[in-house]
């Protein structure tokens, strides 16, 4: 299936059932730090056994899922059988450069043998035996929504972070397709590598970005992976706010500063009064949101943009020892809302042109076994990183729909490009270097699909009348 190279007008009343050319709207639902084994173990282990339609090395109608024998250089067996671990858990793994390497442990090839995921370190409540080695417990259904998204939509075996280190980096690499503090450094394979630290590890909450204090820096990986250098964490190059041009866009986030909310960190858009201040560009003012329930209410009023990144807060993050398990049902909240949406768009509906990807933006130090493809230099060093889940629902995308396609946050990026007859790869950053643009999720010549509403503990109505204060999705 291929769109049109130009966007064609949606509007086809002279069809009963009228197919559509491209979609409207595109909203990329960002949860935080899991991996396919973790997260969605549920998909292949069941309470009876073994899901038939699992296997690690799947054909195309298979999930890629891993339920046992998990690589363990340290074991005396070379592997560690997984156990279970609250979504909620109470300890969190680092997920910065130097974990990755850990849990990558290449060989003298440079491919991951991804069996060092019990030298990542970890901070809190860390009395699980091997806490890397862990998937969520699912006994209780808290995961079911994210189950039932893959099995009734799209599902991706092969989804990889573009980059190998935390938050930081990556939303920047989802919003704008690199973490380079410009366009030269992309080009020489410069990225900023982790979040804004005194420490390899952690981040200082409310401190990203052109607004930070003038005494915060960001480590950046050089072409031969040394992170010899710190800078301030400000940088100017195009993002694909910048190349929709006539189209509209939205985030939201739940605070103006942090390290999760990428476009504080363009100057262009964020146009700083200076470090410790505030954003006080006009981009900035009309299209970053910092309620992150406001989706849902723009969904109601008929109000969602051609693309909108949606951040969640720390208690729906799916991050782990801060969320509380919200995140399923609050993910579930923005998808039933537009899937149930029908006056909206000239009384269409947003369910029939809007298509949602649900991704999650670093693995977390959590145990994944698919290693990434290693990419020439540069930027070959710090991409790509470990599989994150990709979900993907719209009403033209097949039930229990698998690819196995090889893809990574440009992807993303392509498929924006391609949907709103945006040159791929026109960013000239990560999306020029991946490989796919995720149209196969989609068959936009089948008459579009009945919406289905998914059952989560928590409704959309809960998280608008939410009353707590909304935190980071981390507290790093």
């Amino acid at each position: 299936m291929k769109f049109p190279a130009k966007v064609l007008s949606l509007a086809l009343p002279m069809l009963a059932q009228a197919q559509i050319t491209s979609f409207q709207h595109v909203v990329v639902i960002v949860q935080e730090n899991r991996t396919p084994d973790n997260l969605f173990y549920a998909l292949c282990a069941t309470p009876r056994g073994v899901n038939e339609r699992c296997s690690t090395t799947p054909n195309a109608s298979q999930y890629n899922i891993q339920t046992s024998n998990w690589l363990d250089k340290n074991s005396s067996k070379g592997v560690t059988q997984p156990g279970p671990v609250a979504l909620a858990n109470k300890y969190d793994l680092s997920h910065a450069h130097k974990a990755f390497v850990s849990m990558c442990d290449a060989n003298a090839s440079g491919i991951c043998k991804m069996d060092g995921a019990n030298d990542i370190t970890c901070t809190g409540t860390c009395t699980d035996a091997k806490p890397q080695f862990k998937f969520v417990d699912n006994s209780k259904n808290l995961v079911t929504p994210y189950i039932t998204m893959a099995t009734q939509y799209g599902w991706a075996n092969y989804m990889f972070q573009t980059n190998q280190g935390p938050s930081f980096p990556a939303h920047q690499f989802l919003f704008g397709g690199t973490s380079a503090p410009s366009a030269a450094d992309d080009a020489a394979g410069i990225f900023a590598s982790e979040n804004m630290s005194t420490t390899a590890e952690g981040s200082v909450a409310g401190v990203a970005g052109c607004t930070a204090p003038s005494t915060t820096t960001v480590e950046v990986i050089n072409p031969t992976g040394g992170e010899n250098q710190k800078i301030y964490p400000c940088f100017e190059h195009q993002t694909m706010a910048d190349i929709l041009s006539t189209f509209t866009w939205r985030y939201y986030a739940p605070s103006a500063g942090s390290i999760w909310t990428a476009p504080n960190a363009i100057q262009h858009i964020c146009e700083s009064t200076g470090p410790g201040g505030r954003c006080a560009g006009q981009d900035w003012t009309n299209n970053v949101d910092l309620t992150p329930a406001s989706v849902l209410k723009d969904i109601a009023d008929c109000n969602l943009r051609s693309v909108s990144w949606v951040i969640p807060s720390g208690a729906n993050s799916d991050h782990a020892n801060v969320n509380d398990g919200g995140g399923p049902s609050w993910v579930t909240a923005v998808v039933n809302a537009i899937g149930n949406s029908s006056s909206c768009d000239s009384h269409t509906g947003y369910w029939k042109n809007t298509a949602i990807f649900v991704v999650w933006d670093d693995w977390g130090g959590w145990y994944d076994h698919e290693p990434p493809t290693v990419l020439a230099l540069p930027g070959g060093d710090y991409q790509y990183g470990f599989r994150v889940p990709l979900v993907v629902v719209s009403a033209y995308t097949p039930e229990g729909y698998i690819d196995n396609q090889r893809h990574d946050f440009g992807s993303i990026l392509r498929f924006v490009q391609h949907n709103f007859g945006i040159t791929e790869g026109s960013l000239n950053f990560a999306d020029a270097r991946a490989t796919s643009d995720l149209t196969p999720f989609f068959q936009l010549a089948q008459a579009p699909r009945k919406y289905r509403t998914i059952n989560a503990p928590k409704s959309g109505s809960f998280f608008l009348h939410d009353k707590r204060k909304a935190t980071d999705p981390d507290d790093q």
